[in-house]
Formats: C-alpha cells, sequence, structure tokens
C-alpha cells in the first residue's frame, strides 16, 4: 500500500465540509418564558415569505439576522434595538450620498458594511482627516469617541451597513427616511 497524504484514516471526509455556513430558517425576539411563550414575533429573512419588520425592538432580548435585516433597510436611519448602555442602527446610503462630517464625544461605534462599497475617512480634526480607507461588504470600521468621521458611497448601488453606538446615541424609536431628515432631527 502507498501513502497518500491527509487521506488516512477516512478518505470518504475529504470533500465534506466541516461547518455550516447556511443561515438559519426562522429568527424571533425571545420570549419571556422559553416555552411558555403566548406570542412569538417570527422574523424571517428577506429572501423569505415574510420581511422583518423594522423597528426598535429594545430594550427586550432579540436575535436577528443582522445582514438580512441591513439589506432589507431602504432609510437612511432606522434604529433596530436601543438598551441602556447600547444601541443598534441600519443604515442606506443612496449613491454618492454620505453620512455626513461627525463626531460623538462620549460615543464609541462601530459600523459593519453588509453591500456595497465606499471610503471611511477620520481624523482628530475635521480639518484633518489623516485616516483613509476603502472599504466594502463585510468591513468593520471602529471609529474611537472624540473622533471625526464620514462614510462616502463611492459605488453603484446603496451602501448598505449597521452601526452600533456604545453608549446610545439617538432616541429610542428614531428612523429617518432621509439624509435631510436626520439634520432637521439635530
Amino acid at each position: 500500500m502507498y501513502y497518500v497524504p491527509f487521506m488516512y484514516p477516512y478518505p470518504y471526509y475529504i470533500n465534506v465540509p466541516m461547518y455550516n455556513y447556511g443561515r438559519q430558517p426562522v429568527y424571533w425576539s425571545i420570549p419571556n418564558e422559553i416555552g411558555h411563550a403566548k406570542r412569538l414575533d417570527f422574523l424571517q429573512s428577506s429572501k423569505g415569505r415574510d420581511k422583518i419588520e423594522l423597528k426598535d425592538y429594545g430594550p427586550k432580548p432579540f436575535v436577528v439576522n443582522i445582514n438580512e435585516a441591513a439589506k432589507q433597510n431602504n432609510t437612511y436611519r432606522t434604529a433596530l434595538w436601543t438598551g441602556n448602555h447600547l444601541q443598534v442602527t441600519l443604515m442606506s446610503l443612496n449613491v454618492g450620498e454620505d453620512i455626513g462630517l461627525e463626531i460623538h464625544p462620549d460615543v464609541d461605534q462601530f459600523l459593519r458594511i453588509e453591500q456595497g462599497q465606499g471610503i471611511v475617512q477620520m481624523g482628530k480634526s475635521k480639518d484633518n482627516l489623516n485616516f483613509e480607507r476603502k472599504v466594502y461588504d463585510d468591513s468593520a470600521i471602529m471609529i474611537p469617541a472624540g473622533t471625526w468621521h464620514n462614510v462616502i458611497n463611492i459605488g453603484n448601488i446603496p451602501l448598505k451597513l449597521y452601526s452600533i453606538y456604545a453608549p446610545p446615541e439617538h432616541p429610542r424609536g428614531t428612523v429617518h427616511v432621509t439624509k435631510a431628515d436626520a439634520m432637521a432631527a439635530e
């Protein structure tokens, strides 16, 4: 018998994937008493029959396919979950649109790009944005408190992302359909 690398002792497992990266078929918020819930808020992916209802589910326990929720969102900003110490918002930037140069003095921020491509700019002053990177699907952006920043959609489709603020930055239930709505609210 001759030696075949990586086949001993289980050659029949060679082409089998090690992990199941498929998405789960149904997402729901966690009921108060698991197993004794009178009502379940079933959430399915945007590819399913029902779309995820985009509203603020906080501060109750909540589970969602954040990728699908972000891609489904068509508003400039929608708060998806607001707790006492954390907030998750969904954002959609139209082609050529930007978040707008801003700073959060006491809030750290995390952004994740789920669709599209853009440029993120950051710096210690708004006149010196010396940090610039291209971002695209699956990019994660960490913005320390007190840092000026902006994200610009440079692609040809809407830039879909979600943002995590710690502590919360916007009032519970915030929905800004357009950037103009967000500017007027501030």
